[in-house]
């Protein structure tokens, strides 16, 4: 029969050869690393954030371009905070640009225009 008191011995002197000491909650949660982080937005998600503030203004571009300088300053907060890499935040601004130098006429032919809105658009350029 083991006694008490020598179980109690053994963790006052320290650790056992061979043996590490467990904490009282063996089930502790882990910290995960920031980019693991669920909600944090994707290049799908802010692209097709942007997409519908447009079609929400397709009829008055002018306000729809004032929305895009808006989303302009959110992603520029999220790539300081690093939630956005420099990719997506250059294939944003590459949109952006397109999209605030738009008249009438051409804002409708970028909304409509699929390829525009998919991850991986350059903008006519095959590198960066």
């Amino acid at each position: 029969m083991y006694s008490l008191i020598g179980s109690q011995s053994i963790k006052k002197l320290g650790l056992v050869e061979g043996l590490t000491e467990m904490g009282w909650w063996p089930f502790r949660k882990r910290r995960e690393p920031a980019d693991n982080d669920p909600h944090m937005k994707g290049a799908r998600a802010w692209i097709q954030d942007l997409r519908e503030i447009c079609e929400r203004n397709y009829e008055n571009p002018t306000t729809g371009q004032s929305r895009v300088r808006e989303m302009q300053v959110e992603w520029s907060d999220s790539h300081a905070k690093g939630e956005i890499d420099d990719a997506l935040l250059q294939g944003l601004d590459r949109r952006a640009f397109r999209l605030l130098r738009a008249d009438d006429k051409e804002w409708i032919m970028w909304l409509d225009d699929e390829d525009f809105w998919e991850p991986g658009w350059k903008g006519g350029f095959d590198t960066e």
